[in-house]
């Protein structure tokens, strides 16, 4: 048995701190491991497959985000979190989509986590979530408000500014933060 399998098999052995340290050990090993746990990743067993994706998140390589985006469209929403949360380690435009996409999931920290991951990529998303505050559901409306927030893009200020007309106190709410981070209403002054 080689060193990687043996790492692998501890990451299925259903012990939490074993298999973490394995996780560490696989990743450490780079992009030697992505083959083992691309086969990991394919598994029908739910908890290979959330650690297949832990694991792969934590190694520097091109190849990883895809893998990551793949896994947000997995049954189980554990692992669908663990891709999210991923993805925001790793930031990058082509995962938008995705992670837009994922704004819409049943499961709420996966959409929360997706929008996170968003925020990471920063200006590049901006333009997608003011697609989602004007025609998003809305559980998508409030984690773009809230991603918008958090960038603090110039180029949301209307759309941030027709949401404190909303429906949503929710949404009054980050769009105020987010129009406050961006400068909005504030007045500044040359002390005498």
């Amino acid at each position: 048995m080689t060193h990687l399998q043996f790492l692998t098999s501890a990451i299925t052995s259903g012990d939490y701190a074993r298999a973490e340290a394995a996780a560490q050990g696989v990743a450490a090993l780079g992009a030697d491991a992505i083959p083992a746990l691309l086969d990991l990743l394919a598994s029908p067993d739910t908890d290979s497959r959330w650690w297949a994706v832990r694991t792969l998140a934590a190694i520097s390589d091109p190849q990883i985000p895809s893998r990551l985006r793949e896994a947000l469209h997995d049954p189980d929403p554990a692992v669908r979190q663990c891709a999210a949360l991923g993805l925001s380690q790793q930031p990058e435009s082509k995962s938008i989509p995705d992670l837009i996409a994922a704004l819409n999931d049943d499961d709420r920290l996966t959409a929360r986590l997706a929008a996170d991951a968003l925020g990471a990529i920063g200006a590049d998303a901006v333009p997608a979530l003011l697609e989602i505050m004007k025609n998003g559901l809305h559980p998508a409306r409030l984690e773009a408000a809230r991603t918008l927030a958090v960038i603090g893009d110039h180029r949301s200020i209307p759309t941030l500014l027709d949401a404190l007309d909303g429906d949503s106190a929710l949404i009054e709410y980050w769009a105020e933060q987010g129009l406050e981070r961006i400068g909005v209403g504030m007045t500044f002054f040359k002390p005498e």
